[in-house]
């Protein structure tokens, strides 16, 4: 008898269904959602796995790749189209949507859709990483102009590459203003550092931890730099 697996993954849990080729539900469970776990349940499954699928999503990508080096081979279902059929059901649970996506498979009413090679992954991971941290950087350098106007200190017009001498300057001429200089100092020293892109990709993802150390307003710089805030 040819089956069907529908998944439908959340953080911990993964809902599980099994469906025939005659449209009937074999079995329905939940799994932890780990490949190795999800792959020993359907070792474990009695019969001929025709279709694995999981509609594609954060851990979808992770998931897929682990089942398929386990030998089982897994589909990822395009997002908007598996919503489209989903939404169409009376009530919308966990359970239920693993029911439409093992019936969906069997059906073959489904668009694939192409997972990134796990080097693709990691450089999208990197951009998203720097781009997050470029951005806070320009949160904290505009925050840092609003706040020097309180004591009427004015940066100006003036270049990123001038902005943290800039602010090394009106903060020692000004009063009060003595953790914005080495707020803005540690700043600058993470997010005009260059990107080397040969680095693995843990070791530019770090950076984003420690721009976020940065920013807290109950850490220096050398704890920053050591990793103390987040105890690494």
């Amino acid at each position: 008898m040819r089956l069907f697996v529908g998944f439908e993954v959340s953080l911990l849990k993964t809902s599980i269904c099994v469906t025939s080729e005659y449209d009937e539900i074999i079995k329905e469970a939940q799994a932890e959602s780990e490949p190795e776990v999800l792959a020993q349940w359907l070792n474990d499954l009695e019969g001929c796995i025709a279709a694995i699928g999981l509609e594609a999503g954060p851990l979808s990508q992770w998931l897929h790749r682990g089942l398929n080096e386990a030998g089982l081979d897994t589909v990822l279902m395009e997002t908007r189209q598996v919503k489209g059929a989903l939404k169409a059901m009376p009530i919308k649970t966990d359970r239920r949507d693993a029911e439409g996506i093992a019936r969906l498979l069997h059906l073959g009413w489904f668009r694939p859709v192409h997972c990134k090679s796990v080097s693709a992954q990691e450089t999208r991971a990197v951009l998203g990483a720097w781009k997050a941290i470029q951005q806070n950087m320009i949160a904290l350098e505009m925050s840092l102009r609003g706040l020097l106007r309180n004591f009427g200190l004015k940066v100006g017009a003036i270049s990123r590459g001038r902005f943290e001498a800039r602010i090394q300057e009106l903060a020692e001429a000004g009063t009060g203003t003595r953790n914005i200089k080495e707020t803005s100092t540690a700043d600058h020293l993470l997010c005009t550092k260059p990107l080397d892109w040969h680095a693995p990709a843990t070791e530019v993802l770090s950076l984003l931890y420690l721009g976020f150390a940065m920013l807290s307003p109950s850490a220096t710089l050398a704890e920053a730099a050591d990793g103390a805030v987040f105890g690494v």
